[in-house]
């Protein structure tokens, strides 16, 4: 061996001696620990957004008649505007998924009917409870279940867990449910066979019992109950375990947004607001009406009756069809009837003669009234496409000149330039002087040509209609 070789090989013995010896921990060099990331308080703050993981069901988030709503939703909405946020919603059915959201800082909270356990609380760090429920079994009732005596209908149900014995039991993926079934397989010492069909929520599953296609599934009985109102045919009167609690999350450590949360919430569950929206969503016979409406939409449901006309029609405009339906909504809620105080009638509200260079008017169909308003939007579209070169940044512009008319959005745009700001750019920048307009300094700048204008109605109704632009392209892909 020559000398080279002598010291190398000395110094690997010395190496591995010293690892063998040594005190120090060298596992981190390929184990990587993982770590939790997440926006505190002031970063939400500073940033203007709250970022929200919601579930989407008939309870939590959906929309109806065109309305997003939800209970959990409705508390979001509620918790923005304390903190004078704007919200933004992702959906996430899977529990899991949406703890991994929090803690990688890719949502702030987790808003949904979220069960406190032990194992969660090592991930996340809970806000205060807020309610609680207990998981129920939802079953079929037999076909002839009208026809039957009490006795011999509660025979041909399964009443203890024991019976679930050698059973299929449906789950949705990344709940408490699928612990709570393995829970009971030891406790009846007997096999339970647990199922899961991934991205189908409990909801699906009931409505999967119903008709017929699976057999059992386990729930909230508070979702359970709401849902059992529109399937007669479905029992939910077995109960799986105690009561537990239910609380939103945010990511572990995470405790300025915490405390702000559970002071929050320490004085809204105890409002009347609260209970307003408890009501509304878990109480009211509405409840049960919009349960079995096809105006709802979940996941691949329907923003209106008239979905169809409404991506036809704006395949001619290069428009989202959401964004489409969006608009008709902020004018006149998908109401064919309706009439302004100003003579603005039908779907998409068109003034009289503005209908009449169109060849429409208060009688006119659905279609022709929608096909009349795109013919509209493509002229204002035409008016601004010199101005705002980026076809997506003038979507804005058409939207305000739809509600208040191309003129005052052309001062606005003539006022930014004036004042240095970007006359391409609508948001913080044009929007900022449509606002102004109803200052004399601005309407009666020499380069307003257009006056006085009340700005805040078309700032409003643009960004009330992005914002449900945005809810509607996650209902309705």
């Amino acid at each position: 061996m020559n000398k080279t070789k002598k010291y190398l090989f000395t110094g690997f013995i010395l190496f591995l001696l010293a690892l063998t010896f040594s005190r120090i921990d060298f596992r981190h060099l390929w184990k990587k620990e993982a770590k939790t990331h997440f926006r505190t308080l002031s970063a939400i703050i500073n940033s203007d957004t709250l970022i929200v993981v919601h579930d989407h069901n008939i309870v939590n988030y959906f929309s109806y008649r065109g309305k997003v709503m939800g209970f959990h939703y409705d508390m979001a909405k509620e918790f923005a505007r304390h903190l004078g946020l704007k919200l933004k919603v992702v959906l996430c059915n899977n529990i899991e998924e949406a703890i991994a959201l929090v803690n990688n800082g890719d949502a702030d909270l987790i808003a949904m009917n979220l069960t406190i356990t032990p194992q969660r609380a090592q991930r996340v760090s809970f806000a205060r409870q807020y309610s609680n429920t207990r998981p129920v079994l939802v079953q079929r009732k037999p076909q002839n279940w009208q026809q039957l005596s009490r006795s011999a209908l509660e025979n041909q149900l399964i009443r203890v867990p024991a019976q679930l014995a050698g059973k299929e039991i449906y789950v949705q993926e990344g709940t408490v449910h699928e612990q709570r079934i393995l829970k009971l397989i030891k406790e009846i010492g007997d096999t339970i066979y647990i199922k899961v069909i991934p991205g189908y929520n409990t909801e699906q599953l009931i409505s999967m019992i119903a008709n017929g296609e699976i057999d059992y599934t386990i729930s909230d009985e508070d979702v359970a109950m709401l849902t059992q109102t529109f399937y007669e045919n479905l029992d939910i009167q077995t109960p799986l375990g105690i009561h537990y609690n239910l609380a939103w999350a945010v990511a572990k450590g995470n405790t300025t947004l915490l405390d702000t949360i559970n002071s929050w919430l320490e004085k809204f569950t105890g409002s009347a607001l609260y209970n307003v929206l408890y009501n509304k969503y878990f109480l009211s016979p509405k409840a049960t009406v919009r349960m079995s409406s096809e105006k709802v939409s979940v996941i691949g449901g329907k923003i209106s009756p008239y979905d169809d006309i409404i991506k036809e029609a704006s395949a001619e405009i290069g428009w989202d069809w959401q964004l489409l339906a969006s608009l008709i909504y902020q004018e006149s809620r998908f109401n064919t009837d309706i009439v302004s105080w100003t003579g603005a009638f039908g779907l998409m509200q068109l003034m009289p003669e503005t209908g009449r260079a169109y060849g429409v008017n208060a009688n006119s169909s659905p279609r022709e009234q929608i096909k009349a308003g795109v013919r509209f939007i493509k002229q204002l579209d035409n008016i601004f496409r010199e101005q705002v070169p980026d076809s997506v940044e003038r979507i804005k512009f058409v939207l305000a000149a739809y509600n208040v008319g191309p003129g005052h959005v052309l001062d606005a745009i003539r006022l930014a330039k004036k004042y240095n700001k970007n006359p391409q750019v609508w948001t913080y920048e044009v929007d900022s002087f449509l606002l102004r307009k109803s200052r004399p300094k601005y309407y009666l700048d020499s380069v307003a040509m257009f006056g006085y204008c009340r700005g805040e109605e078309p700032y409003l109704f643009v960004n009330e209609i992005l914002d449900r632009y945005y809810h509607y392209k996650q209902l309705v892909p």
